[in-house]
């Protein structure tokens, strides 16, 4: 059985995800944002055997570092983001905010590419728009995206960021997202989860894109 459990942490109230098989206790961490100490207890029982980021902002990666630390597993990120991963801290610093520095390499992420977290299989959807190098994660025996900044519920991603682009996420979110079943549960990197189907249908954003 896959479990799945969200961490709303930080000041930006950033969503982290556990993903764990039960059976064999291997698990995933993506996007840890903040909070270090809190996501590292959650993993106490469980094998982390690697770290997924959907993008590089700074409110994604900032316990990456500690967490990295206590388990030294492969990290991965798209390469076009690797930029952003390089100034997360400065980043961070033009918000006030205190980020320590991931200097730990990653492992490439590619559209298409296939995942595994125990016994289950993640197909990586490149989503740029939001950020250059923006994945998604899509579980499809378990019905679940992991969106990132993509799309929230009744709206989508800030495009007014270094590396953003309006046409660019629409058309992520028209040839990733939608294609996808409406009933598959869209867990955002903001905010509480929604549905394609919902999105579809009521999100001002993405009327006309299918």
């Amino acid at each position: 059985m896959l479990s799945l459990s969200g961490f709303c942490v930080g000041p930006l109230q950033e969503n982290t995800y556990l993903l764990a098989d039960t059976e064999t206790l291997e698990a995933v961490l993506v996007d840890p944002g903040d909070e270090a100490e809190r996501l590292l207890a959650a993993l106490a029982g469980f094998k982390l055997t690697a770290i997924w980021l959907t993008h590089a902002h700074f409110d994604h990666v900032g316990a990456l570092a500690a967490v990295h630390e206590a388990h030294p597993v492969p990290v991965y990120l798209h390469p076009a983001d690797r930029p952003l991963l390089a100034q997360a801290a400065a980043s961070a610093a033009l918000f006030g905010l205190p980020l320590r520095q991931p200097e730990l390499p990653t492992l490439p992420l590619a559209h298409a590419q296939q995942l595994q977290v125990g016994a289950y299989r993640a197909r990586c959807l490149h989503t740029p728009g939001h950020a250059p190098g923006h994945v998604a994660f899509y579980l499809a025996e378990a019905g679940v995206l992991l969106a990132g900044d993509a799309l929230f519920r009744g709206s989508i991603g800030r495009t007014d960021l270094p590396g953003g682009d309006l046409e660019t996420l629409l058309r992520s979110l028209r040839d990733e997202v939608l294609t996808l079943p409406d009933e598959t549960r869209v867990l955002p990197g903001h905010g509480p989860e929604t549905t394609v189907g919902s999105e579809r249908r009521r999100n001002p954003f993405l009327q006309g894109l299918a």
